[in-house]
């Protein structure tokens, strides 16, 4: 995709409808979207703090008239990359589907996020992931303001003329992944579902659901993709993601079934051919992810019991 440069800030996709990108797509650096017509605006995702969402929205404001006022937000899923900004836009018809709603309620918080990062100076080689991951963020003087509507499965909405399909194709990233479609303007925001140039990270899975949200968006009649994280693609992007998902499953199997432990199988998966992808450590939760989902395991995953092993393989690769 050569139409959009992957730089920071503002980028006009055609007819009032924009992606807001954050170079390089890593731990928390997140995409988001505008769609407006009429006067009307939707805003796709906010970001991960206070001081990000906020200079966010004054570059929409300065660009897009329709941005003066956000009338709508859509939180695609519960991670605090995409919905920790929600305090500057707690006037807007805040939407998310049912399932992000509730985990938004038992994920950690900014406060508690702020907490982790002040003591993770103390916490050896899990602190020293954290401040790697997360340390450039600001989670202080911040509360997570919570969707005041929720949906289940899909849902319509009208910006102006504009109609927009929210679909819910988890669990697979998180319990509630939801794309957000613009049908007449042949444009997707996938959120998590698609982290290109990064690998992909399955807090929940399984992975079969996430395999079929990629199909859901190869059917679609769709020209420009804006994924989660990365820059702006095409179905050629999904087709990658979709082939990493189907081998790390194929290849996990086989070491479950071995009886290796997950984080020997994740150090032991050969992964040359995605070797200039960020963030190769996400590779120990995805192979947890089959582990679980092999075992008939379906209860939360424990999320710092990942980041741990995350930042044991993190050590190794430096």
């Amino acid at each position: 995709m050569t139409s959009w440069q992957y730089t920071r800030g503002l980028h006009d996709l055609g007819n009032a409808v924009y992606a807001y990108l954050q170079p390089h797509g890593t731990w928390g650096w997140s995409n988001a979207g505008l769609i407006t017509d009429g006067g009307t605006s939707l805003l796709v995702d906010t970001l991960f703090d206070l001081r990000l969402t906020r200079e966010m929205l004054d570059t929409m404001r300065r660009a897009v008239p329709a941005a003066s006022r956000i009338d709508m937000v859509v939180n695609t899923h519960a991670n605090g990359d995409h919905c920790y900004g929600n305090r500057l836009v707690a006037d807007a018809r805040i939407i998310a589907s049912r399932h992000t709603a509730e985990e938004m309620m038992t994920a950690i918080t900014p406060e508690q996020f702020a907490y982790l990062i002040k003591q993770a100076p103390t916490m050896g080689r899990v602190g020293q992931f954290l401040l790697h991951a997360f340390g450039q963020f600001d989670f202080d003087n911040n509360s997570l303001t919570i969707p005041k509507e929720t949906f289940d499965g899909e849902m319509a909405l009208q910006v102006g003329n504009k109609e927009v399909h929210l679909i819910e194709v988890g669990p697979a990233h998180t319990m509630g992944d939801t794309l957000v479609y613009v049908p007449g303007d042949r444009v997707v925001f996938t959120a998590d579902i698609l982290f290109i140039g990064g690998h992909p990270i399955v807090w929940v899975g399984p992975i079969g659901n996430w395999l079929r949200a990629c199909d859901r968006i190869l059917a679609m009649d769709v020209d420009v993709i804006v994924p989660g994280h990365g820059p702006i693609t095409d179905k050629q992007g999904v087709v990658r993601i979709k082939e990493y998902l189907q081998y790390v499953y194929d290849e996990a199997r086989k070491r479950y079934e071995a009886g290796m432990p997950v984080l020997e199988a994740a150090q032991d998966i050969p992964m040359d051919r995605y070797a200039t992808w960020t963030d190769g450590e996400r590779i120990v939760v995805n192979v947890a992810a089959v582990y679980r989902e092999l075992s008939g395991d379906t209860s939360h995953p424990n999320t710092m019991g990942l980041i741990g092993q995350m930042a044991e393989l993190y050590a190794t690769m430096k």
